[in-house]
């Protein structure tokens, strides 16, 4: 009876959750912390742990998919696991290489167009993983509907030296002149995809640090940062929604800063040049409020501080 009561009262709470959301974001990237403490202390190898942690990742890219969500990047294998116990590495080279192929052949991901694509030091990894990778992305290749990236041997620091240094070659060698170096030479040169820049970055676990996951995609401190206390493993949907909610109030916190800045750099001009400036701002700002109201709202903010 209690158990009912309580599964009622979560659903509730779900649906008053996602009745709260007015927006999305487009990328979301999650570091799934929190296996092997999961599995020690329901006193299980840590190879229980990472499998139901799978199962969490294969229920997250359904609650992404019901929500709209397009791209969802997985933290599965960092460059520091390597430095995991063989056995433990084995174990999880063996789960990764069967959900590969498991959700390669599934139904669903076909029907529904999930794209399935690997970043990372993919060369680290055994020949047996990287042939399942090439698997589920020749399976997957061409849909469009839905992203899911797999970080597999993936370590930002080390992405983002790779860059500098084919680069810094290509300057040697002529190819490139280094006035020419901007941030589109940049990301031509780091991994394929992710291609969108992550909005929300969501770690489960108790630790708040994001550990090197994706230092570029996540555009600085644009991106929003959502910490919580469950293990992977006990990731919820209820959980999911929270995240979400955190990055749809930095989504508006940060608009309404930028429109502050805006119309307090429309009163810093002439009145000659006032419309024109608007009008550029609007243009370039579609995702923040620049009405004739809310600049005059704003302005009046501004003024009374």
């Amino acid at each position: 009876m209690v158990r009912r009561l309580r599964r009622a009262v979560r659903g509730l709470y779900e649906r008053l959750l996602e009745r709260e959301l007015s927006g999305v974001p487009t990328h979301v990237a999650v570091i799934q912390d929190g296996n092997r403490r999961y599995a020690d202390r329901r006193g299980q190898g840590s190879a229980a742990g990472h499998r139901a942690g799978a199962k969490t990742a294969e229920a997250m890219l359904d609650w992404c998919a019901d929500l709209g969500i397009e791209e969802l990047t997985l933290y599965t294998f960092s460059t520091e696991n390597f430095d995991r116990p063989p056995a433990e590495r084995a174990e999880l080279f063996d789960l990764i290489e069967e959900k590969l192929y498991q959700f390669a052949d599934e139904p669903r991901v076909h029907e529904e167009r999930v794209r399935v694509r690997a970043i990372g030091q993919l060369h680290r990894l055994p020949e047996r993983v990287r042939t399942a990778v090439d698997y589920a992305e020749a399976q997957t290749e061409g849909y469009d509907s839905q992203y899911l990236n797999v970080a597999l041997g993936y370590g930002g620091r080390a992405e983002l030296l790779g860059a500098a240094r084919d680069i810094a070659a290509a300057v040697e060698r002529g190819d490139l002149s280094s006035d020419a170096v901007d941030v589109s030479t940049i990301e031509e040169r780091l991994s394929e995809r992710p291609a969108r820049a992550v909005d929300l970055i969501i770690r489960t676990g108790g630790d708040e640090r994001t550990s090197n996951f994706l230092p570029w995609h996540a555009n600085g401190n644009e991106a929003a940062v959502f910490f919580c206390a469950p293990y992977w493993p006990e990731f919820s949907r209820v959980d999911f929604l929270r995240a979400v909610r955190t990055y749809q109030s930095r989504r508006e916190s940060w608009q309404r800063t930028r429109a502050e800045r805006a119309v307090a750099l429309l009163k810093a001009v002439g009145a000659d040049e006032r419309q024109r400036l608007l009008g550029r701002l609007r243009s370039e700002n579609a995702d923040i409020d620049l009405s004739d109201e809310r600049v005059e709202e704003v302005e009046i903010e501004l003024t009374a501080d």
